[in-house]
């Protein structure tokens, strides 16, 4: 094939999980993988650089969806076709990434997500069982609201084509857990289609998983995802992060860097370099 598949690792204290995760990935696929560490209290960074990886270093923590946005810019920046995002805490399987990509390669999806609930034994897999039950309540609902069919809305294993990173406008998205439900929202407003693999669930006691409280906060956060899309695509509030475009959101001197079809100047430092605020690169 001769896409570029990027894969792009948002991080936080994942030293005990992360070379077991990189180990696992297929170099034959993968071209390079991008580590974008948000002030991480472990040796996350220093075993990033020692497996070789492209390492980004928030000057200061930016939240999850923060830290994914550094991770999608770098990631354009750098020429990725197809961008997979992947948690580095081994709770996905990274020998999968062949498959999760295959829909995006053969034209029938732009978006594929790695579901849990299409292999089964996800309980059995070490999910908690309020985890379990919010999970299936949410997709329920999302699936209603966006009409789609999706066994699962909230895994941290997704692939994306360039052509869908390049025009929704992610930027515009939370810096906390309920990005991946807005781009999943921005998905289909934007016409993409999202696909679907099973994937093994794997919870153990390194691998990263938001407390109770987040839990309930992250919940409430994505139904008022769900209005805001419905009262966008009912034209009764201009909602911005379904009607704008990426191009149409970043500066003209940032979009040669980014876009691949921009012709305009770019600025004298990278997006991912703003973006990180003077954030360490190697």
């Amino acid at each position: 094939m001769d896409e570029r598949i990027i894969v792009v690792m948002p991080a936080y204290n994942a030293a005990k999980t992360l070379e077991q995760t990189y180990n696992d990935l297929p170099r034959a696929v993968v071209h390079k993988v991008i580590l974008v560490d948000d002030v991480s209290q472990d040796e996350t960074v220093e075993i990033a650089r020692q497996l070789g990886l492209d390492v980004v270093v928030h000057i200061q923590n930016k939240g999850y969806g923060g830290n994914q946005k550094t991770c999608y810019l770098k990631a354009l920046e750098d020429g990725a076709d197809i961008v997979v995002m992947l948690h580095p805490d081994y709770q996905y399987d990274s020998t999968l990434v062949p498959e999760l990509i295959r829909p995006i390669q053969e034209g029938r999806a732009d978006m594929v997500l790695g579901s849990r609930f299409l292999s089964g034994g996800t309980l059995a897999g070490g999910m908690p069982v309020y985890k379990y039950l919010s999970n299936r309540f949410l997709t329920t609902v999302e699936n209603i609201v966006l009409g789609q069919h999706l066994s699962e809305c909230h895994t941290g294993f997704r692939a994306y084509s360039r052509r869908m990173l390049e025009t929704i406008p992610f930027l515009l998205n939370s810096d906390d857990f309920v990005f991946d439900t807005e781009v999943i929202a921005q998905a289909v407003a934007y016409g993409f289609h999202i696909a679907e693999i099973g994937v093994p669930t794997r919870y153990f006691k390194e691998a990263s998983s938001v407390n109770f409280q987040r839990s309930v906060v992250y919940g409430f956060s994505t139904l008022a995802v769900m209005v805001r899309y419905l009262l966008a695509k009912w034209n009764l509030v201009q909602v911005p992060q379904f009607k704008k475009t990426l191009p149409e959101i970043i500066s003209r001197y940032h979009l040669s860097q980014i876009l691949r079809f921009s012709t305009s100047a770019g600025g004298e430092n990278s997006a991912t370099e703003q973006l990180a605020e003077g954030g360490e690169q190697s």
